[in-house]
């Protein structure tokens, strides 16, 4: 009987020869005819065209072999530190792994982070001591640092005594040993399986010794079986794009059979799997099905993610790993390149590896990446060339600095303008480093529907929320939903985004927040008579380090340090020492700033003036929204504090609500804009009230600005008329004509309405055109001018009217009522708008009923309409 596949991924350090490996592996179970060779650009698994000029493993490669009938996809993993996130992804589906050894160097620094997340994956480890082939090789040192650094469990499986040896691992196995003088080898598997026991061969990858003895120990190796039988479930790994630019999501079936043509959800999507691969390099072969336990690469999913869970692990997210960036950088396009298409690209890299993280700051207009290094962003700028045809230079680096709070904290965001509700306390407690993220909900069903903690939760997770500091991303803190309110009538799900984001904000506000830097782990090996200023500068940077002298040439160094004072420090040493010497980086987690106060003011950060993560609570007061401060929102919350007696759901604040005044400040050039548009559509300004400029630093901060009384009403015109069924089916035959009826609805409406009513139509497509607005009657109608769309007018009004005067936005367009709301105009839906005019519609038929004033005729208002329209087309 055929024994199941085995998944098994190579590990190591760069440069210990663990491509070289599989070459021999590969070879010797006669999958190739001749081996590769990484120096010559010939190794069948590196066959990007990057990997083959630099002679480096840049992205995971599965290869198929079978040794003494025993199936192995061989899984071979990058080893430089740079691009450790592609090495994480592929051990989280791999059975095992193989951790390859220097036997020149033993275990380096990334050894020593590539074995915390074997550890933290539990994943069993066989270890291959290579390069026993060279005379300065000393396999025996290399066995005593693997047990001294890495596990004292670790067993040479090739010395007489190894049954002795593997029999100190465990008590069972130590009480078989005496009784039988061996131990049975279904007991070994599983000391190997429960990382009791860690396997240790020795030899020459590129000599072929000893790579027989690690194979035959891997096909006797027995992994958990999975269940065929079961539902289809399968995790995703890796994304990644074909020759002719197919997308390829690579996944480990976990249940169940994966056939063609089956439909594939993850609960919020469905696709079809058009096309099933089994990759071997740059080679593959089709099938029509992939049983559990196997990986595959499937064509034709769009929707689908690294991390994520299908079939039945829909909904599993994939934790945050623990090689994380430390570094971030300006990403400089070359001249003339399109802003909107350079993002475009960079999300597509970033589908391949997430850690890249592309941020765009529409204020500045400028990219930031995240990354692991230099080699990571040469990578990145080859990519972008040969791939996108885009050339990009980097700026200098920065580092990228966390926050964090010390103390628990409950935070409120209430979300009530006019016809809306929601209200969300969350408690915020910190974890100890390196947790990352955590969320939860302890709200009784009875107060809160399930639907809307889950809403809840699916917001608390969907944005990187920034703290009060610097802005930087907070991390290691449990937020857990410990209350909550919605309307029967006026929530949406938008509603809770918004209460949501703000309690988070207000809790960080109140909370004392810790402001955390990057630390890396460094290895150092220098010449004897650099020591000295080596750990001169590493006590100057605040690390720690500890020396480890084996008599030899070059004594070993390792430190732990800020990244901030590593970053540059490899090029520091490989100059000191003339080149005889180098520094190795591992990222080492995060702990609390050292010199967080200058940090800080170099910052400037003001978490007040963030109008993106406002930690300020909307009331309802009045008919209108009002905006409350985050030290003054307690005290108006319709749920009690966690701390405080629970009221009455009918209580009502105290305090009364009132709307909070502040100065207009818009520079001179915005007040021009300003003006020339309120010129333009409502004819020569007499008031000079809404473009007074700032109070000068003598007068009070929160001298008050007089406010119109009259609201403004700003209409999408096509969003309306395409949500309006009447109108959207009469579209379908004369737009013209829907839009005449839309302005004859929309004068009607003002005339019992006290509001400025202005319709904005998009006109962006017309070539040339300069924009234009007219009087209708008794309202406004505006035409965008070219490359000016409705939404981007309506938009720029509200953000240079911003708290100058009262402005409602229809329209249902989301990310518009998102930004509006932002720049602290109401927005109301199509369909609210519809029964607004409906409600007013009705009051006219009954004030003529009333009044027994005959209406015009059908064919009256017909001939108006066509004898404007005639008159505007000039036909």
């Amino acid at each position: 009987m055929t024994k199941p596949r085995l998944i098994c991924a190579l590990t190591a350090h760069v440069d210990a020869g663990k491509t070289t490996l599989s070459e021999a592996m590969l070879f010797l179970s006669g999958r190739l005819r001749q081996a590769g060779r990484v120096d010559r650009g010939s190794a069948f698994l590196d066959t990007e065209k990057l990997e083959k000029e630099r002679g480096i493993t840049i992205f995971s490669k599965q290869a198929e072999l079978e040794w003494k009938k025993r199936p192995i996809t061989l899984v071979d993993t990058p080893g430089h530190a740079d691009f450790s996130g592609e090495t994480e992804r592929a051990l989280e589906i791999a059975d095992c792994a193989v951790m390859v050894i220097s036997g020149t160097e033993g275990p380096q620094s990334h050894t020593l982070a590539l074995w915390r997340v074997l550890e933290k994956l539990n994943c069993p480890v066989f270890f291959f001591i290579n390069k026993c082939d060279r005379p300065e090789t000393d396999a025996g040192e290399a066995l005593r640092r693997i047990r001294e650094e890495l596990t004292p469990n670790a067993v040479d499986m090739t010395a007489d005594d190894a049954m002795e040896q593997a029999a100190m691992c465990d008590e069972v196995a130590l009480d078989c040993f005496l009784r039988e003088g061996t131990i049975q080898p279904y007991r070994l598997n599983g000391m190997i399986r429960d990382r009791r026991l860690f396997p240790v061969y020795s030899g020459s990858a590129l000599a072929m010794t000893g790579v027989d003895a690690l194979m035959d120990a891997l096909e006797a190796y027995e992994a958990p079986v999975p269940d065929t039988g079961a539902a289809f479930g399968a995790r995703v790994y890796k994304i990644a794009r074909d020759p002719s630019g197919g997308r390829l999501t690579f996944l480990k079936v976990t249940g169940g059979t994966l056939r063609v043509r089956d439909q594939i959800t993850d609960g919020d999507f469905s696709e079809k799997a058009a096309e099933l691969r089994f990759y071997s390099g740059a080679r593959f072969r089709t099938a029509e099905s992939c049983p559990a336990g196997e990986i595959c690469a499937v064509l034709g999913l769009s929707r689908t993610g690294i991390g994520m869970g299908l079939g039945r692990e829909a909904g599993r997210t994939r934790e945050a790993g623990l090689l994380e960036p430390v570094y971030t950088c300006r990403l400089i396009p070359s001249p003339g390149q399109d802003m909107n298409r350079v993002l475009i690209c960079l999300k597509i890299l970033e589908e391949e590896e997430p850690l890249l993280k592309a941020d765009y700051r529409e204020r500045d207009r400028q990219i930031h990446i995240r990354s692991m290094g230099d080699v990571q962003l040469q990578v990145l700028q080859s990519l972008m060339r040969d791939r996108f045809g885009i050339p990009v230079t980097f700026g200098e680096s920065g580092i990228l600095y966390r926050e964090t709070v010390a103390e628990t904290v409950e935070g409120v965001g209430h979300w009530e303008p006019l016809r809306h509700y929601a209200e969300v306390h969350i408690l915020l407690q910190p974890l100890p480093r390196d947790s990352g993220l955590q969320f939860a909900t302890a709200v009784p069903l009875d107060d809160l529907a399930l639907n809307w903690q889950r809403l809840i939760l699916t917001h608390m997770k969907e944005k990187v929320h920034l703290g009060v500091l610097t802005g930087a991303p907070i991390t290691d803190i449990r937020m857990t939903l410990v209350a909550g309110r919605a309307h029967l009538k006026h929530t949406e799900g938008g509603d809770f985004r918004q209460a949501t984001y703000r309690a988070i904000r207000q809790g960080l506000m109140k909370a004392k927040s810790v402001l955390l830097e990057p630390w890396v782990d460094a290895l150092l090996t220098l010449p004897r008579d650099c020591l000295g200023r080596a750990m001169t500068d590493l006590e100057a940077m605040g690390g720690t380090f500890e020396t480890s002298d084996d008599g030899g040439e070059k004594v070993r160094i390792h430190a732990s340090a800020p990244a901030a004072g590593m970053r540059e420090y490899p090029k520091a040493v490989r100059i000191y020492t003339h080149g005889d010497g180098n520094c190795v980086l591992t990222p080492a987690g995060y702990r609390p700033c050292a010199d967080a106060d200058r940090v800080i003011a170099e910052k400037g950060y003001d978490p007040e003036r963030d109008i993106d993560n406002s930690p300020d609570s909307v009331f309802c007061s009045h008919g209108a929204g009002v905006t409350v401060k985050w030290n003054e929102t307690e005290k108006h919350m319709h749920l009690p504090m966690r701390e405080e007696p629970s009221r009455p759901d009918s209580a009502v604040p105290a305090v009364p609500v009132r709307r909070e005044r502040t100065p207009y400040r818009g520079t001179e050039e915005e007040d021009r804009e300003l003006k020339a548009i309120f010129e333009r559509t409502y004819g020569p300004s007499r008031s000079r009230e809404l473009f007074r400029p700032a109070a000068p630093p003598s007068q009070p901060a929160e001298a008050p600005v007089s406010v119109p009384d009259k609201e403004y009403l700003l209409v999408d015109g096509y969003n309306i008329i395409f949500a309006w069924d009447e109108l959207k089916e009469k579209a379908s035959d004369s737009v013209d004509a829907a839009r005449q009826e839309l302005l004859d609805i929309l004068c009607n409406y003002r005339g019992v309405m006290n509001c400025e009513v202005i319709v904005v139509f998009d006109a962006y497509r017309v070539k040339g055109n300069p924009g234009s607005v007219e009087k209708y009657n008794n309202i406004y109608v505006v035409y965008t001018r070219e490359a000016e769309t409705a939404d981007s007018y309506i938009e720029r009004t509200t953000f240079l009217t911003k708290g100058a005067i009262r402005i409602r936005v229809a329209t249902s367009d989301g990310p518009e009522q998102t930004i509006i709301l932002g720049n602290r105009a109401l927005r109301i839906s199509a369909r609210e708008f519809h029964r607004e005019v409906d409600g007013v519609t009705g009051s006219i038929r009954e004030f003529l009923r009333k009044n027994n004033i005959t209406p015009r005729s059908g064919a009256m208002e017909k001939a108006i309409k066509e004898a404007w329209l005639k008159k505007k087309t000039g036909n």
